[in-house]
């Protein structure tokens, strides 16, 4: 006969549904709680008994029953731990044979168990006591000499004041094991970025798969202190300084993966936040293809780049692949007769034979000094990570019109609006038109999980509509999909990314339109009279062919 520890195994039961059957409970339960486990959740509704609660729990995890009194007899284990983390995730160590010995209300909750466990130099055995006996274990163990308030603020992870007592708790093995398991986690899931979020009650960590932000798991607030300094301390920060916004960055390695992080924290009213923005050192081979250019784009941008001078510029939003893409053109350009360099914040691809460098504001090491000095080092190709100002478009701009081939990146919506952008940002519109080649717009849409989409012919019709309203010329297939959701894909109907892009090449009848006063609704439909796809276009091609939904092209094309 199987013990209910092994049926519910065998079942699959949660906690709350297990303890519904055992009770004979009619009223639904919660089945966890933000900064807690399910137990927890339970227990706080109120519907059940901490005693009954707690018999049940030992039940469902299979884990002993003890009885409060014979715990409370046994020398505690809360030397080195801090008490309010220990209270707040009701843990109570003690020692039985001088070996240790963990007390907990909810065996499910992992985190905190784990992180005592380490602690206390390995695994330990559990045993199961209700929330309110460990509650009064708590209270009979309170210093007499110490008054109820200050014991509860004395918690070791709020001493944000104390700077060693952070160094040593940053340093210290649960809070490395908790930042290490966020980056191992975040590489699995293939997150690009990390936030860590210190709130009012809680400190809550989401990552950002696919373009969206996914909530993971939280932490009691008091460990916000601590975790963000280990932060600090991975990317050389000053954990001391807490008012003002820092930046870092360093190199770490999880299991065979290497990735750099790019460190921001901010103060907030509730404390600081960190986001870890993860960079993969991508070895694969780039190759356009893969990057999602369709055949004519692809040729198009060939085409570009094979001009002897002049500038090309890659637009999109933060996060839209415009390294990635800028990576791919430079590699194809890659040649022993060429002279390449590079100045870029960050050096994400490292390519052999180029010359890469990496900007450092901090001793006045920025894009326009490194564009001004590589002019010096006869190159035939120079990329720029980004324009960002006047002064580095005009050296760039520049750079085009005396013979070199300038690759770089703006921040704006389409390829007509790179256009507009230099002309506000201060660059005559002839020196414009005579300098620039072409323009490619990108963005990135999530790609449809092949295990769990399904046809969508409604979509089909909608394609159809928007590209005879708006005359597209892009190719259409009959294969549109909808995403739908299952567990190889998180519930998301989505895993990974494909580009959808625009190339506008710059002709003369372009030129023409630049040299007077640029209207971006004018330079566009020259640009697509003259063969130019955009990216709705090319968004609705890639959806008719089951790469994306449309849902996904036109969330990305406003």
């Amino acid at each position: 006969m199987l013990t209910d520890a092994q049926a519910t195994a065998v079942t699959g039961e949660t906690l709350a549904e297990f303890l519904r059957r055992r009770r004979g409970l009619t009223t639904v339960l919660p089945s966890a709680r933000a900064n807690g486990g399910a137990a927890e959740a339970i227990w706080r509704e109120g519907t059940v008994s901490a005693v009954d609660l707690a018999d049940a729990v030992a039940a469902y995890h299979g884990v002993p029953r003890a009885d409060r009194d014979a715990i409370a007899a046994l020398p505690h284990a809360l030397a080195d731990l801090s008490r309010d983390f220990l209270r707040e995730a009701y843990l109570y160590p003690v020692k039985r044979d001088e070996r240790p010995l963990l007390a907990v209300a909810d065996p499910g909750y992992l985190e905190p168990i784990r992180a005592v466990s380490l602690a206390l130099g390995g695994p330990v055995p559990l045993v199961v006591l209700s929330f309110e006996e460990i509650d009064e274990l708590f209270e009979r163990s309170r210093p007499v000499d110490v008054p109820r308030d200050k014991a509860e603020a004395s918690s070791d992870y709020a001493l944000s004041d104390d700077i060693e007592t952070l160094q040593d708790l940053a340093r210290g093995a649960p809070i490395v094991r908790v930042i290490d398991g966020l980056l191992e986690r975040a590489i699995q899931a293939g997150a690009t970025d990390i936030h860590i979020e210190t709130g009012r009650e809680e400190l809550k960590v989401r990552f950002r798969v696919d373009g969206h932000l996914r909530a993971q798991q939280t932490m009691p607030r008091h460990m916000a202190a601590a975790v963000i300094s280990r932060v600090k301390i991975l990317a050389s920060l000053d954990i001391a300084e807490r008012r003002l916004p820092q930046d870092g960055r360093t190199n770490v390695k999880v299991g065979n993966t290497e990735a750099d992080l790019r460190v921001a924290i901010m103060p907030t009213l509730y404390g600081e936040t960190a986001v870890l923005r993860i960079l993969l050192k991508d070895t694969r081979l780039l190759d356009f293809k893969r990057v999602g250019l369709s055949d004519r784009d692809r040729d198009a941008v060939v085409a570009l780049l094979a001009e002897p001078h002049g500038i090309i510029i890659v637009t999109g939003p933060t996060g839209s692949g415009k390294t990635t893409t800028l990576a791919t053109a430079i590699s194809l350009l890659n040649d022993p007769a060429r002279k390449i360099v590079t100045v870029e914040d960050p050096v994400e691809y490292q390519l052999p034979g180029i010359h890469q460098t990496q900007i450092k504001p901090a001793i006045g090491l920025t894009f326009a000094t490194a564009l001004r000095s590589f002019l010096r080092h006869d190159p035939d190709v120079i990329m720029v990570g980004e324009m960002r100002d006047r002064e580095t478009a005009a050296i760039g701009i520049q750079a085009a019109l005396t013979g070199h081939l300038v690759l770089t990146t703006l921040h704006t919506n389409s390829a007509v609006d790179a256009v507009v952008r230099l002309v506000d940002m201060g660059i005559e519109p002839y020196l414009i038109a005579s300098s620039l080649r072409g323009v490619i717009g990108q963005r990135l849409v999530r790609r449809l999980c092949e295990r769990c989409r399904v046809p969508d012919p409604k979509s089909q019709g909608i394609a159809q509509d928007i590209l005879a309203r708006r005359g597209g010329v892009g190719a259409m297939g009959q294969a549109f999909h909808r995403a739908v959701g299952c567990a190889h894909c998180n519930e998301s109907g989505y895993r990974g990314r494909v580009g959808v892009f625009e190339a506008m090449a710059v002709n003369d009848d372009l030129r023409v339109l630049i040299r007077g006063q640029p209207d971006p609704r004018v330079i566009l439909q020259a640009a697509r009279s003259a063969g130019m796809t955009t990216m709705l276009d090319d968004g609705i091609e890639k959806a008719s062919r089951g790469l994306t939904s449309l849902d996904e092209v036109l969330r990305i094309s406003g």
